[in-house]
């Protein structure tokens, strides 16, 4: 018996002994710098949330979606949150990439200006200056906009300038409206001026695309599947937790990048980001289940108006795939 004994309590100082089994590197790459939209991730991680499933996690900030989808596209970066529109122009022309998960699921491309100027419908853009960056995934679609509300290029002015000059020419009085997303641009509008943004939005007009997703490497997909699956797991979780908590979210940014912002326009950001995440179809699914009939849509709208080479109509599915999605309650 003391031998059994004995024989047991060596087994379980060896079995001590033995290291942990280390996390899994990953390495998420953002759009762009870091702002409001991007709070589920940093949230994730500072809960711990990632580190559940077996994740070493690190964010790594961007310098566009076309950029980050060329990371993901070489490997040198394991995921990529990008502009799902921008990832499929780069994967029909053969890029290895496809969207493990949409977040953004109603668009967030909108006119915006300061609340103060009143401009409030497609309307009151009439007689107005526009600041857009030309070939930009917004003013792509613009004209669909116009389309549908009736206006005309005539109806009012623009200028154009990269993101920044168009920043810029708001701020400063050139221009009385800009092309940007709802809980970007009218953000940092925000920050630097002080004053509240107005919003119109497209979606508001019948123009509802994808937006958001995250995205890998397609060989990295196949030889990963489990990793895929926790991190997909992880990161759903982390945007269900992060939307219960939208202040405590937005400080984890501040927490892991003290000059990321401020807490009142990154709390602000993220909750305008938050109702974006479903359509009427996936109200109640939970995060990054998209349906086929709205990658469909958003596809064909690519093709028409976004420059998307129109064979990519033949077959929608091969941009995304909702396989590596947590079921519901798991």
């Amino acid at each position: 018996m003391k031998r059994w004994i004995g024989a047991v309590s060596a087994a379980l100082m060896v079995f001590a002994a033995m290291p942990a089994q280390a996390a899994d590197k990953v390495v998420l790459m953002l759009n762009w710098y870091v702002y409001g939209e991007h709070a589920p991730f940093y949230y994730g991680k500072a809960k711990g949330i990632y580190a559940a499933e077996g994740i070493d996690l690190e964010i790594q900030e961007g310098r566009g979606s076309a950029a980050t989808t060329q990371a993901v596209a070489a490997k040198t970066a394991d995921f990529g949150y990008v502009d799902v529109p921008t990832m499929m122009r780069a994967a029909i022309k053969g890029a290895p990439v496809v969207a493990t998960g949409v977040l953004l699921q109603t668009s967030p491309m909108s006119a915006m200006g300061f609340a103060d100027k009143n401009i409030k419908k497609p309307e009151d853009i009439k007689g107005k200056t526009v600041a857009i960056t030309p070939a930009d995934s917004m003013t792509q679609i613009w004209p669909l906009f116009l389309k549908k509300t009736g206006l005309k290029e005539s109806d009012f002015q623009t200028v154009a300038g990269d993101g920044q000059t168009k920043l810029n020419a708001v701020i400063n009085g050139q221009a009385d409206l800009l092309l940007g997303y709802v809980m970007d641009q009218s953000m940092k509008i925000k920050d630097a001026a002080g004053k509240d943004v107005y919003p119109i939005k497209f979606a508001d007009y019948g123009i509802n695309m994808v937006s958001s997703g995250i995205i890998a490497n397609a060989d990295y997909v196949k030889a990963n599947a489990d990793l895929v699956r926790r991190f997909m797991s992880a990161t759903t979780k982390a945007v269900e937790a992060a939307e219960k908590e939208p202040k405590a979210a937005a400080q984890s940014i501040l927490d892991a990048n003290p000059k990321g912002g401020k807490i009142d326009t990154l709390t602000q950001g993220f909750e305008l980001t938050i109702p974006l995440y479903r359509t009427a179809e996936t109200k109640s699914k939970r995060p990054f289940q998209v349906t086929d009939q709205n990658m469909t849509d958003s596809v064909n709208l690519m093709v028409e108006y976004g420059g998307l080479d129109a064979k990519a109509k033949e077959n929608p599915k091969a941009f995304y795939t909702n396989d590596y999605l947590p079921k519901s309650g798991s």
